[in-house]
């Protein structure tokens, strides 16, 4: 590739990277909070790179060079390797190097959702064996793995029965009653997201992918304590909220 694309690939990759996690919250689409710092110094290098680059191509040229016969190397290389293949020119594979810059300055791509959580299997709840007693306050705030792990796996049940206010976004799911209270989770990044659901009964699903705080309680079926347990909920309330800067932690309500 000749220098001045170069030079133009690590500066727009690098100013791509600097305003998807430095100027906006792009970057949480893809990767998990703490992993910002680490993209702003990638942004940071690539930009120094390109600019040492530029500064680079513009050093004069030595005499022994400009003439072609310093060392006895300049003996027809430049555009031709003595083999018959031109390298002057850049390969039609380079240029889609420069897609993914682009993309991050202009075009950012759609955020996980319920598309996503409706294709996947939900993720596994980590065994607890211990719970702390739940408050006096009502309603409970929960995330929706604490009300999983709660429903299934405290089998002192003090979920039963109580008031439980929750956040995630819509989930459809035409094919049964109800629809799913959705968080979608980064281990790492988008790579290996996750998803955490639990079913809403009792109140009609809004369009996918709204955000909403839901209160109401366990919706009875199996052995509560047990993983036959449903991670569901009888809701009493459903109001639209604001989706959080952050939405791929499963973090307690909005309020």
């Amino acid at each position: 590739m000749k220098r001045p694309l170069q030079v133009t690939l690590l500066v727009l990759s690098g100013l791509g990277l600097l305003h998807a996690s430095l100027f906006t919250d792009l970057s949480l689409r893809f990767v998990k909070e703490g992993m910002r710092p680490m993209l702003v110094a990638s942004g940071v290098l690539l930009l120094v790179l390109g600019v040492a680059e530029a500064w680079s191509s513009q050093k004069p040229v030595s005499g022994d060079d400009a003439d072609g016969h310093g060392h006895g190397h300049g003996h027809g290389h430049d555009q031709d390797d003595g083999h018959g293949h031109d390298h002057s020119t850049v390969p039609r594979i380079a240029w889609l190097l420069f897609l993914p810059a682009l993309s991050l300055l202009f075009y950012a791509p759609p955020a996980l959702g319920a598309y996503t959580a409706a294709r996947e299997a939900p993720k596994a709840i980590a065994e607890q064996r211990y719970f702390d007693p739940l408050p006096a306050t009502s309603p409970i705030p929960l995330t929706l793995t604490q009300f999983t792990s709660r429903v299934q796996q405290d089998h002192k049940r003090d979920i039963g029965g109580r008031s439980v206010r929750m956040t995630g976004f819509v989930t459809p799911d035409k094919g049964a009653d109800g629809w799913y209270l959705t968080r979608i989770i980064f281990t790492c990044c988008a790579a290996d997201a996750q998803s955490v659901k639990v079913r809403i009964h009792g109140a009609a699903a809004l369009p996918a992918n709204t955000w909403v705080t839901v209160t109401g309680t366990w919706h009875p079926g199996g052995t509560l304590g047990t993983s036959s347990a449903p991670a569901a909920l009888d809701a009493r309330t459903v109001k639209k909220v604001a989706k959080p800067v952050n939405a791929y932690t499963d973090a307690l309500p909005l309020f």
